[in-house]
């Protein structure tokens, strides 16, 4: 339920390859987004940048990535595109008029938008490298998007920290709980549930995230927690490849809140061994809840009219 199309310079390998990997490795369905912000190649820079964080030139919001998932969405026939689930990603989660341009997206590709993210707010070094301001999961721009959200029955998927790079404690915790609490309409998927790779490299494992997240579903039942590849190790499964026995029970606890993606950004040669790695995990929790984190559970939290339209 999380695949970016286009990575950082807004290019892809193609639909054709990810259709190749999707038939190759069993998977039915996919959560499509571009990617809502493009890096610069800095005059001063002599080699093009491999990744956002080659450098430290600045990424800038771009928003025509939504035009570019749509472009590729529309050159599949009908079969096909039944197996993807575009979201709306393209705008600047600090600009209140960020909600005006999501409504002309809706508008000019009716039918297409499931939902809307992954949206960027706090996001470490990804967000230092950002023009303007650090967007808030509680930002007054991100209000407007929720209220749209609820009005067509789309899903929010937010990459919002639970926490920076060296604090020791849920810091930024309370800027998407708010938002959860005030918008209880609103479907949430929290991606990663808060981690990253660059908290990671700083901090091996949150050890305040498990009591987190247990609290936060218990609390929330309009939270869906997205277990994306930095969620995999070192939760999921322990530094000896097993399954984590602590969240293999919440799972069991919430079967409807949990689903897997791959969060590659458009390059697509490794989708199916990153989708195949969370198969120990799968495989240690009772089967019908292993179908639901592994495929039902995103189809389910899509809109309503497109869940009836695919039925």
């Amino acid at each position: 339920m999380h695949l970016h199309y286009v990575d950082f310079f807004q290019e892809t390998d193609g639909m054709a390859a990810l259709l190749e990997q999707m038939d190759a490795h069993g998977i039915g369905h996919v959560m499509i987004s571009g990617v809502p912000v493009a890096k610069k190649w800095h005059e001063n820079e002599p080699r093009r940048p491999r990744y956002y964080a080659g450098d430290d030139a600045s990424v800038y919001w771009y928003s025509a990535t939504d035009n570019i998932v749509a472009h590729a969405l529309e050159q599949l026939d009908a079969q096909q595109r039944q197996r993807f689930h575009p979201f709306l990603s393209g705008f600047n989660p600090n600009d209140k008029n960020a909600d005006v341009h999501v409504r002309r997206m809706l508008e000019m590709y009716p039918g297409m938008w499931q939902g809307l993210g992954e949206v960027f707010t706090r996001h470490d070094d990804l967000t230092a490298l950002t023009n303007g301001d650090t967007p808030r999961a509680n930002g007054e721009a991100m209000e407007r998007i929720y209220f749209l959200a609820a009005e067509h029955d789309l899903p929010v998927l937010i990459h919002s920290n639970i926490t920076s790079k060296r604090e020791r404690n849920p810091l930024y915790l309370p800027e998407l709980e708010e938002s959860l609490r005030d918008h209880p309409q609103v479907r949430f998927i929290w991606a990663h549930a808060g981690t990253s790779m660059e908290i990671h490299r700083h901090q091996d494992k949150l050890e305040f995230l498990f009591d987190e997240v247990e609290r936060m579903l218990g609390l929330y039942p309009n939270l869906y927690i997205d277990l994306s590849w930095t969620m995999r190790e070192p939760y999921l499964l322990d530094a000896k490849g097993e399954p984590d026995p602590q969240w293999l029970q919440l799972v069991e606890r919430f079967p409807d809140r949990f689903m897997i993606g791959s969060d590659v950004v458009g390059r697509f040669r490794n989708l199916g061994e990153q989708m195949r790695s969370f198969d120990v995990f799968l495989d240690a929790l009772p089967e019908a809840v292993a179908h639901k984190v592994a495929s039902t559970n995103f189809l389910d939290i899509l809109p309503k009219q497109k869940a009836a339209q695919d039925d």
